[in-house]
């Protein structure tokens, strides 16, 4: 229980220092954040991925949340609707209405 208790304490931080990237628009550190989470082999949750998504989302980075949901559905982490919404919603900034 413990390593569960760790694991969930650092994705929190994860997400936090992610969300803080959206904040000034650093989409291009959340990514690499999340790039180096996944090559450590830690246990990311949707949380830390939907965080990922978003800062994509708002800084109109379509490609990259679309991979980030391929990547998601290829590595069973569970998606919900703020993945979906954050993905339709970065295509259609971008005018990519086929993509979403």
């Amino acid at each position: 229980q413990s390593v569960q208790r760790r694991n969930l304490e650092l994705s929190t931080r994860l997400a936090s220092t992610i969300n803080a990237c959206r904040g000034v628009g650093d989409w291009a550190q959340s990514v690499v954040l999340l790039r180096e989470m996944v090559d450590s082999h830690a246990e990311l949750n949707t949380f830390v991925y939907n965080s990922v998504v978003s800062t994509c989302q708002k800084n109109g980075k379509w490609q990259h949340a679309l991979q980030i949901l391929h990547e998601m559905v290829a590595g069973t982490v569970e998606r919900d609707i703020i993945t979906y919404s954050a993905v339709v919603s970065a295509c259609e900034k971008s005018r990519e209405w086929a993509q979403a």
